[in-house]
């Protein structure tokens, strides 16, 4: 899509500098990736730790309950 903005151009230049790309388009591009990207990620903290997940020992137990029945019973 074609849009024409008004960018101060030492910030462009700053971006493309910072960004390491070579044309104006790229550091526009490359900007609004970063930026949605670190949106993305700051929207998935906010549900860090608010899963409920069982530990590998959880997992584990039933199976290994299993395996002490199974040597009991002498087999």
């Amino acid at each position: 899509m074609k849009t024409t903005i008004d960018i101060p151009e030492a910030e462009l230049q700053d971006a493309m500098r910072f960004l390491g790309v070579k044309t104006k388009r790229e550091a526009v591009v490359t900007a609004l990736r970063e930026f949605n990207r670190k949106r993305r990620m700051a929207n998935l903290v906010k549900y860090s730790g608010t899963c409920d997940f069982d530990t590998n020992a959880e997992i584990e137990e039933p199976e290994a309950a299993e395996t002490r029945e199974g040597t009991d019973v002498g087999v």
